[in-house]
């Protein structure tokens, strides 16, 4: 096998033209590098340089081999120079899951932002399903983050970052009593019908603590389990219902959204990524631009009282 250290050797002394200019060049001794030319025509078989006159040329073989140390010189520098651009941040992939109500919230003013700030970082999306387990994915490295919902207690091999609270509001039909109110208390709700929008897990846990706080566990009328089905339920009349800020999306006309307060229901988002996962600066900076989004918050839904019933409102 060809020594590629010792073809940068040849390729130095070709480049120079002598032993003792390729030495200088490399910082070894004239001796030094006539033993390394030595070896390397003995791994090859063949002379690789021939005098002339107080320097030296390079034979068929000497060409040949020097074409082939240029063109790995310049792959290796090459790999170093990308080498260095990720271990920066500067270009990578990064592989995301997350759940429906995260994406156009929290998700995609992320992506946004990492995009202007790392251009060559990419970020390969997927939504996770019900069927699917997230934190699975992140432990098994076949995600390298996902966004999650969680409450207290630890996760075996990941590392959870908390991005965001995203508080319950109340989803109340047109004409409601409490309709008029700018906020209402969880507790003006005891009484009322419930249009569910979770399935069993930390966000409905979220809805059920907050309403235990204040005395009453809700009454649910319609289990839909969905945030734009269980407005067109109120709309109807059949009850009210609490939906995170991030899942309210498009405002159905027939409802109106108020603020919670006393207590106010939060479910927590978190990001979670391998416990074990080597530093990637790509990934930071992608944590850093879910918190800015996050920060930033989502525009606002709640309309003040008297406001027009349009969608948009």
């Amino acid at each position: 096998m060809i020594d590629v250290r010792r073809m940068q050797v040849l390729r130095a002394v070709v480049g120079s033209g002598s032993v003792t200019g390729a030495a200088g060049v490399l910082g070894y001794t004239p001796s030094a590098v006539s033993q390394q030319i030595a070896a390397l025509e003995k791994e090859v078989g063949a002379e690789l340089l021939e005098r002339v006159g107080r320097g030296v040329r390079p034979t068929a073989a000497g060409l040949l081999l020097t074409e082939y140390a240029d063109a790995i010189g310049r792959q290796v520098a090459e790999a170093e120079a990308a080498l260095a651009d990720l271990l920066a941040g500067r270009t990578g992939r990064l592989a995301v899951r997350y759940f429906a109500t995260a994406g156009a919230g929290l998700v995609a003013p992320a992506v946004a932002r990492l995009r202007e700030a790392h251009p060559g970082v990419r970020v390969d999306l997927k939504l996770t399903v019900d069927s699917e387990d997230p934190l699975a994915e992140v432990r098994e490295g076949r995600a390298d983050l996902a966004l999650v919902v969680r409450g207290s207690g630890e996760a075996r091999g990941v590392r959870v970052v908390r991005l965001l609270d995203d508080p319950y509001l109340a989803v109340l039909p047109r004409g409601h009593r409490l309709a008029g109110r700018r906020s209402v208390r969880l507790g003006e709700l005891a009484d009322e019908g419930f249009v569910g929008s979770e399935w069993p897990g930390p966000c409905l846990d979220a809805q059920l603590d907050a309403c235990a706080a204040v005395g009453f566990r809700p009454r649910f009328v319609v289990e839909s389990e969905d945030y734009v089905t269980a407005q067109g339920f109120v709309a109807a009349g059949l009850g009210v219902s609490l939906v995170p800020r991030l899942g309210l999306g498009s405002r159905h006309p027939g409802v109106v959204v108020r603020e919670v307060r006393d207590p106010a229901p939060v479910r927590v988002i978190h990001a979670v990524v391998r416990e074990t996962a080597p530093a990637q600066p790509a990934l930071d900076a992608f944590i850093d631009a879910l918190r800015a989004a996050g920060g930033a918050g989502v525009a606002p839904v709640v309309s003040a009282p008297g406001a027009s019933s349009s969608p948009g409102s």
